[in-house]
């Protein structure tokens, strides 16, 4: 998520903006913070979703079915989407660099290892959920990969996807075949970390519990690499172009992936939180798929951009910065080492208050991004990273 998801480029030789990619990057930045913005305000944060799980899925009144629909339309979606445009990102770096004559991996072992301590940094200071490690070990492994055929490629491709699912499938039911998981609770000592702790003391707690922190990037390790290869082929099919066979590709897409996707959510998020697995990471990259093919369907209606779509395009393309700073953002509003929201507002405030951070949140990045970029052609973080590996 640094120049990867901002470069132009082409599929046929010349250099030349894809401007859906940087919508649909914009997009998924701030669909990402549709999920974890329920984590910063839950009890515990970080580590109170993962003992406790999110809230289960309710119908059983207005606000509890508001916030039931908007995570099941964001679970595990958005990271999706976010994810396969890395791997777009990646096909856009090697296609420049064969444009250039220079050899591959080459260089962008550098970016990815930056990304890598960028992740570390972000994991130990601001947010135990971070992506970008992920993302980092993942590129490395892709990178190396797009040096071979697309024989090769493309059985990478298929296998990483099947064992992602057979994985799913075992764990999910021995979950199933279980006891019903119950919510243990969240300690009253973690409470009070997020609500009353110093920083130093929240940064040594997620030091301490790095392990079980950094659980899903093992987990869906084979999702990432299917996820980044599924979006280098995509590219090179010309998925995201204006033209016919990029409709044609984005409408299939939409139908297939939000016509299956969805429904495996919807039933996975009914059925209990035994199949938690089951929504975020198979329903979730499904409908992921869905979404760049329903984005990628409103975008080509639109005729004259209005403040919505610039603003999504400014996020894109200032992806890193925005995807850290949302995070940044959340921790000061929520946690007691800023206003301390999540403790001051009783339950009677959810999931409105909630609901209006993200969309506060989102807000700022649209506007800030379009007003950084009147200045400087890339984000700050991206600045940075830019600098740093042309020492």
């Amino acid at each position: 998520m640094t120049e990867t998801l901002t470069s132009t480029t082409p599929a046929s030789g010349t250099r030349t903006r894809l401007p859906l990619l940087d919508v649909l990057r914009g997009a998924a930045i701030l669909g990402t913070l549709m999920t974890n913005v329920w984590i910063f305000t839950s009890p515990g944060a970080e580590w109170g979703i993962l003992v406790s799980g999110m809230s289960e899925t309710s119908f059983g009144s207005f606000p509890d079915a508001v916030e039931s629909l908007m995570r099941l339309l964001a679970n595990g979606k958005f990271l999706s989407l976010l994810t396969l445009l890395f791997g777009v990102g990646l096909a856009i770096q090697y296609g420049s660099a064969a444009r250039r004559g220079e050899p591959w991996p080459g260089r962008y072992r550098w970016r990815a290892l930056f990304l890598l301590a960028e992740g570390a940094l972000h994991f130990v200071l601001v947010f135990a959920w971070d992506v970008l490690m992920g993302y980092a070990v993942t590129a490395l492994f892709v990178a190396w990969l797009l040096a071979r055929s697309r024989t090769v490629q493309r059985r990478v491709m298929w296998a990483a996807a099947g064992i992602h699912l057979a994985v799913m499938g075992v764990l999910t039911i021995v979950l199933a075949a279980g006891a019903p998981l119950t919510d243990t609770g969240v300690s009253r000592e973690v409470r009070d970390l997020y609500a009353h702790g110093g920083y130093l003391d929240q940064i040594a707690f997620r030091l301490e519990n790095a392990l079980a922190l950094r659980m899903e990037p093992v987990l869906s390790i084979f999702l990432m690499v299917f996820l980044f290869l599924l979006g280098v082929r995509l590219f090179r099919a010309g998925a995201f172009g204006d033209d016919a066979a990029g409709r044609r590709i984005r409408a299939r897409l939409l139908v297939w992936g939000l016509g299956l996707g969805l429904p495996i959510s919807l039933f996975a998020s009914l059925a209990g939180p035994e199949l938690f697995l089951l929504d975020r990471y198979v329903g979730g990259p499904l409908t992921a798929l869905g979404y760049l093919g329903l984005i990628g369907a409103l975008v080509d209606r639109v005729r004259r951009p209005g403040p919505l779509l610039h603003g999504l395009t400014c996020v894109g393309r200032t992806a890193l910065s925005g995807y850290v700073l949302q995070n940044v953002a959340c921790v000061l509003v929520a946690y007691g080492i800023g206003l301390g929201l999540a403790h001051r507002l009783d339950a009677s405030w959810r999931p409105w208050w909630v609901i209006g951070l993200w969309a506060v949140v989102c807000a700022g990045l649209m506007i800030g991004s379009a007003l950084w970029l009147r200045r400087f052609r890339a984000g700050p973080l991206e600045s940075v990273q830019r600098w740093a590996l042309r020492r």
